[in-house]
């Protein structure tokens, strides 16, 4: 008779086994690009010089698609980021690229309130909104917005996988997202769920954002791009995983600006899915798998299950990896670290985000904290 401990680790173990599988067939949701591809704008809101960030916007100025249009976003007249935008106009003359600059505060949350400023100077109803720190292949905008055409479509997201700037901690930052999250959502994709949304992409059309009231019901939301994916499917509309797989800029100098981050993760996971966050135990096998039996009978079956999490995880990492591998030790230490910190998440009430702290509610909205 097995006890509840060798069930947990058996679940753990199966899990990253399902993991890895999942991560190897990548499912997503296939769609044909159209011959005569509507305009599109997109909006881009900004905070701040980011590491690479010119690099980043400059991958969506080269984007090989008939019309576009890139609107740019900050809050500050000050900000640095300004500068790089003007230099982007110098580069691209033949690209339409806007910038908005508004101080206007519309809800606790910063980066949807530029969206609500932002959102006047786009032209056209097919509008992607993307995250500042995002570089992107030259046919994105053509595989993104593919699925539009479809009105049954509310929102076409897309994953991301994370590189690492020099450092453990980006390193490990990078594992968080290539290794853990990332895989989460192709476990869900290949069982059929599509309850997701990242901000990393969002296509919509304009008349799917006006249809849900706009920006305005997620302008306190810590999940904003849940959120947006969730209104959507209230509606009657689909969520789209698209083939397409952008890339995130990984920059962790410190340990603290890493657990920092990866607690407003967790926290936005735990806001917007309670229950799911709760049973999330099971996605960390090998920290799992090892504490289940340290605490129970061990056995020959324990020591089976902690071989396939261990075989199974090495094979999640070499085939979730991206850029350089990350050896194996650094890659538990980062597990057992996510692992803690999940833990933590499970009481956390406060997060930081770019330096201000926020209470966040029972129902998922940000409370700026003096």
């Amino acid at each position: 008779m097995y006890d509840a401990g060798w069930v947990c680790g058996a679940v753990a173990a199966a899990y990253t086994l399902i993991a890895w599988l999942a991560v190897r067939l990548r499912r997503t949701d296939a769609s044909t690009i159209p011959v005569d591809p509507l305009p599109v704008s997109v909006l881009k809101p900004l905070c701040g010089a980011e590491p690479h960030l010119y690099e980043c916007l400059k991958s969506f100025c080269s984007q090989d698609f008939p019309e576009f249009q890139i609107i740019c976003g900050v809050s500050n007249p000050a900000d640095p980021a300004i500068g790089v935008v003007r230099r982007l106009q110098q580069e691209f003359p033949n690209v339409e690229i806007r910038l908005s600059i508004n101080a206007q505060q519309r809800g606790s949350n910063r980066k949807v309130s530029n969206l609500r400023n932002m959102l006047p100077l786009a032209d056209f109803d097919h509008l992607v909104l993307a995250d500042s720190d995002i570089l992107v292949p030259r046919d994105y905008l053509s595989k993104v917005t593919a699925p539009l055409h479809d009105q049954s479509v509310g929102v076409v997201t897309c994953t991301y996988s994370g590189k690492a700037e020099q450092g453990i901690w980006s390193s490990i930052g990078a594992l968080f997202i290539n290794d853990w999250f990332m895989p989460s959502a192709r476990v869900a994709a290949l069982f059929g769920s599509r309850q997701f949304a990242f901000g990393a992409t969002i296509a919509l059309r304009r008349d799917a954002l006006l249809a849900i009231g706009g920006f305005a019901p997620i302008s306190d939301q810590l999940a904003d791009d849940y959120r947006l994916g969730e209104l959507t499917r209230a509606r009657g509309l689909r969520t789209v995983l698209s083939e397409c797989v952008v890339q995130t800029q990984v920059n962790e100098p410190t340990l603290a600006r890493l657990v920092q981050h990866q607690l407003r993760w967790l926290r936005t996971i735990r806001a917007v899915r309670p229950l799911g966050y709760a049973l999330a135990f099971v996605t960390f096998g090998v920290p799992v798998t090892l504490l289940s039996y340290t605490f129970t009978t061990f056995s020959s079956a324990s020591l089976i299950m902690l071989k396939i999490a261990l075989v199974s995880r090495a094979c999640l990492h070499l085939q979730a990896r991206s850029g350089a591998r990350t050896p194996l030790p650094l890659v538990l230490c980062s597990d057992f670290l996510t692992f803690g910190l999940w833990c933590w998440a499970l009481f956390a009430q406060h997060i930081h985000w770019r330096d201000t702290r926020y209470k966040i509610t029972r129902d998922g909205t940000v409370e700026s904290v003096r």
